[in-house]
């Protein structure tokens, strides 16, 4: 069974929830997030927890459980604190910069890639080869990091590109003369 699905989800303060037929509605500081519940799971809302439960007990339900569970608490964790990427990039001439709702990134192509950035999600600058990306919503942000990323990933060899701030390049040797 899910040992995800048993933890109780704790609702901090300035939260809102609201559990509706086949969707769990959350609204926060941060915004407004909904989560699907599917029909093999029974959510029960009490003043200050969320409880996720299993109507019937076999293993496909089990990881169903689970996901329900974890989908509910990204919302809830989401539209209270928010989630973030921080992403660097690494290679003489690589930078990027913002200008409105507008990444421009220098990546050693003939050209510069221009990528518009949605309105759920923020980007900071920290110089101009470090920004941390940030939004309410983990899977949209993990999209659109990634995205970003497939612009430049880092290559084997000396690991330029644009990559993930804790995120460890397994480096190749080279040619030998």
């Amino acid at each position: 069974m899910s040992r995800v699905g048993q933890s109780i989800i704790n609702i901090p303060n300035g939260v809102e929830v609201k559990k509706e037929e086949n969707k769990f509605l959350v609204k926060g500081s941060k915004g407004e997030l909904s989560a699907p519940i599917v029909d093999l799971v029974d959510v029960t809302v009490n003043e200050k927890e969320i409880k996720v439960e299993l109507k019937e007990k076999n293993n496909k339900n089990g990881a169903i459980w689970g996901t329900t569970r974890a989908l509910i608490n990204n919302a809830v964790k989401g539209v209270s604190v928010g989630f973030e990427k921080n992403m660097e990039i690494v290679g003489v001439g690589y930078r990027a910069s913002l200008q409105g709702k507008k990444l421009t990134l220098n990546l050693g192509l003939s050209h510069q890639v221009e990528i518009e950035v949605p309105d759920y999600i923020t980007i900071k600058m920290d110089g101009n080869t470090k920004f941390t990306i940030s939004s309410p919503d983990k899977q949209k942000l993990g999209e659109f990091a990634a995205m970003v990323r497939s612009k430049r990933p880092p290559e084997p060899f000396k690991g330029k590109g644009i990559r993930y701030s804790d995120e460890f390049i397994l480096r190749k040797e080279g040619k030998k003369k």
